[in-house]
Protein backbone atom coordinates (compact mmCIF):
# COMPACT_ATOMS: atom_id res chain seq x y z
CA UNK A 1 0.00 0.00 0.00
CA UNK A 2 1.35 3.23 -1.18
CA UNK A 3 2.02 6.23 1.90
CA UNK A 4 -0.94 8.90 1.69
CA UNK A 5 -0.52 12.14 3.43
CA UNK A 6 -2.68 14.98 4.27
CA UNK A 7 -2.32 18.01 6.03
CA UNK A 8 -5.64 19.08 8.59
CA UNK A 9 -6.20 20.91 11.72
CA UNK A 10 -8.30 22.94 11.19
CA UNK A 11 -12.66 23.02 12.18
CA UNK A 12 -13.64 21.40 8.79
CA UNK A 13 -12.91 17.68 7.87
CA UNK A 14 -14.44 17.72 4.75
CA UNK A 15 -17.35 19.37 2.58
CA UNK A 16 -18.76 18.12 -0.55
CA UNK A 17 -20.76 20.31 -3.05
CA UNK A 18 -23.04 19.04 -5.54
CA UNK A 19 -22.66 21.29 -8.17
CA UNK A 20 -25.14 21.24 -11.82
CA UNK A 21 -21.81 22.19 -14.16
CA UNK A 22 -18.92 20.56 -13.16
CA UNK A 23 -16.34 21.68 -15.94
CA UNK A 24 -17.41 25.74 -15.00
CA UNK A 25 -17.19 24.48 -10.95
CA UNK A 26 -13.53 23.17 -11.75
CA UNK A 27 -12.61 26.33 -13.41
CA UNK A 28 -13.64 28.74 -10.65
CA UNK A 29 -12.13 26.28 -7.87
CA UNK A 30 -8.95 25.60 -9.75
CA UNK A 31 -8.66 29.83 -10.14
CA UNK A 32 -9.27 30.65 -7.03
CA UNK A 33 -7.85 28.18 -5.09
CA UNK A 34 -4.58 28.31 -7.12
CA UNK A 35 -4.74 32.03 -4.99
CA UNK A 36 -4.27 30.89 -1.48
CA UNK A 37 -1.56 28.12 -2.62
CA UNK A 38 -4.40 24.78 -3.02
CA UNK A 39 -3.72 22.91 -5.81
CA UNK A 40 -7.00 20.52 -6.97
CA UNK A 41 -5.64 17.01 -5.29
CA UNK A 42 -7.63 14.83 -7.51
CA UNK A 43 -10.55 14.78 -10.09
CA UNK A 44 -12.70 12.01 -11.59
CA UNK A 45 -15.25 11.93 -14.33
CA UNK A 46 -18.23 13.09 -12.05
CA UNK A 47 -15.90 14.57 -9.04
CA UNK A 48 -12.28 16.53 -8.01
CA UNK A 49 -11.70 17.43 -4.68
CA UNK A 50 -8.96 19.98 -3.75
CA UNK A 51 -7.78 19.85 0.40
CA UNK A 52 -10.67 19.28 2.40
CA UNK A 53 -13.46 20.59 -0.71
CA UNK A 54 -14.83 17.69 -2.43
CA UNK A 55 -17.10 18.67 -6.01
CA UNK A 56 -19.09 16.35 -7.32
CA UNK A 57 -21.87 16.02 -9.95
CA UNK A 58 -25.79 14.70 -8.57
CA UNK A 59 -24.49 11.62 -10.60
CA UNK A 60 -21.36 11.09 -7.96
CA UNK A 61 -22.39 7.79 -5.92
CA UNK A 62 -21.09 10.43 -3.01
CA UNK A 63 -23.89 12.53 -3.92
CA UNK A 64 -26.87 10.35 -3.96
CA UNK A 65 -28.74 12.28 -7.19
CA UNK A 66 -28.88 15.45 -4.67
CA UNK A 67 -27.47 18.95 -5.63
CA UNK A 68 -26.53 20.97 -2.44
CA UNK A 69 -27.75 24.20 -1.06
CA UNK A 70 -26.19 27.42 -1.20
CA UNK A 71 -23.04 27.43 1.23
CA UNK A 72 -20.54 30.08 2.49
CA UNK A 73 -17.14 28.86 2.52
CA UNK A 74 -14.13 30.93 3.90
CA UNK A 75 -10.93 30.52 2.42
CA UNK A 76 -8.01 31.68 4.80
CA UNK A 77 -5.14 33.51 2.83
CA UNK A 78 -1.88 35.12 4.13
CA UNK A 79 -2.11 38.22 3.24
CA UNK A 80 -4.50 40.94 1.73
CA UNK A 81 -2.63 40.94 -1.29
CA UNK A 82 -4.06 37.15 -1.87
CA UNK A 83 -7.38 37.65 -1.22
CA UNK A 84 -7.64 40.63 -3.94
CA UNK A 85 -5.85 38.17 -6.57
CA UNK A 86 -8.60 35.14 -5.33
CA UNK A 87 -11.11 38.25 -6.20
CA UNK A 88 -9.72 39.03 -9.45
CA UNK A 89 -9.35 35.28 -10.45
CA UNK A 90 -12.58 34.37 -9.17
CA UNK A 91 -13.90 36.96 -11.36
CA UNK A 92 -12.04 35.79 -14.41
CA UNK A 93 -13.29 32.42 -14.15
CA UNK A 94 -16.81 32.52 -14.23
CA UNK A 95 -17.47 33.70 -10.72
CA UNK A 96 -19.65 36.80 -9.86
CA UNK A 97 -19.22 39.68 -7.73
CA UNK A 98 -20.48 39.62 -3.97
CA UNK A 99 -18.42 41.63 -2.37
CA UNK A 100 -14.79 43.66 -3.25
CA UNK A 101 -11.89 42.94 -1.28
CA UNK A 102 -11.87 45.41 1.85
CA UNK A 103 -12.24 45.37 5.27
CA UNK A 104 -15.65 44.21 6.96
CA UNK A 105 -16.65 44.89 10.76
CA UNK A 106 -16.52 41.67 11.94
CA UNK A 107 -13.14 42.08 13.98
CA UNK A 108 -10.28 44.35 13.63
CA UNK A 109 -8.20 43.22 10.63
CA UNK A 110 -10.94 41.24 9.07
CA UNK A 111 -10.38 41.51 4.91
CA UNK A 112 -12.12 39.97 2.74
CA UNK A 113 -13.79 39.41 -0.46
CA UNK A 114 -16.78 37.34 -1.52
CA UNK A 115 -17.43 35.76 -4.70
CA UNK A 116 -20.40 33.57 -5.77
CA UNK A 117 -19.57 30.38 -7.52
CA UNK A 118 -21.58 28.96 -10.51
CA UNK A 119 -23.90 27.50 -8.40
CA UNK A 120 -24.67 30.38 -6.24
CA UNK A 121 -22.87 29.48 -3.20
CA UNK A 122 -20.72 32.65 -1.65
CA UNK A 123 -16.89 32.11 -1.95
CA UNK A 124 -14.78 34.20 0.58
CA UNK A 125 -11.02 34.51 1.10
CA UNK A 126 -10.34 36.44 4.12
CA UNK A 127 -6.97 37.24 5.57
CA UNK A 128 -7.19 37.80 9.59
CA UNK A 129 -4.55 40.28 9.90
CA UNK A 130 -1.31 39.49 11.16
CA UNK A 131 -1.24 36.34 13.66
CA UNK A 132 1.45 33.33 14.44
CA UNK A 133 0.36 30.12 13.61
CA UNK A 134 1.79 27.28 16.29
CA UNK A 135 1.84 24.98 13.42
CA UNK A 136 0.38 25.54 9.57
CA UNK A 137 -1.57 22.24 9.83
CA UNK A 138 -1.63 18.59 11.42
CA UNK A 139 0.01 16.42 9.15
CA UNK A 140 -1.28 13.18 9.10
CA UNK A 141 0.21 9.79 7.16
CA UNK A 142 -1.60 6.70 6.66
Amino acid sequence: METQEMHRGRLIDHIQLVVRDLPASRRFYEAVLATVGVPIGGSGEDWFWADELFVSTADSKAALGQLTGRHHLAFQAGDRATVDAFHRAGLAAGGADNGGPGERPYHAGYYAAFLLDPDGNNIEAVFHGEARRSAESVRITF
